[in-house]
């Protein structure tokens, strides 16, 4: 794995954007989800429209899920529940 972008540090609600090179990743979730869903988001061709990545980078639990998108912003979207101390991190996979 190659360089890696914290998308959530300690957090309880949804993460700011990050620009994502392109291409293969590794989206890795851990902390208290008490209910809440964690997905991987891209920002979508409008330029305000948020897309989830697919069900499977949607988690519901710590975990790890690989996945490939475009060039863009992305984030950790939080949503439902009471989390707390989550934290999310895309690493590049070459």
């Amino acid at each position: 794995m190659a360089a890696s972008i914290r998308l959530l540090n300690n957090a309880s609600a949804t993460g700011s954007a990050f620009a994502w090179r392109g291409g293969r990743g590794q989206f890795s979730v851990v902390g208290t989800f008490s209910g809440a869903t964690v997905t991987l988001q891209i920002l979508g061709p409008d330029g305000s429209t948020w897309q989830s990545m697919g069900t499977d980078a949607a988690l519901t639990a710590a975990g790890v899920v690989n996945f490939d998108a475009p060039a863009g912003s992305i984030r950790a979207a939080v949503a439902s529940g009471s989390p707390s101390g989550l934290y999310a991190e895309v690493a590049s996979i070459r």
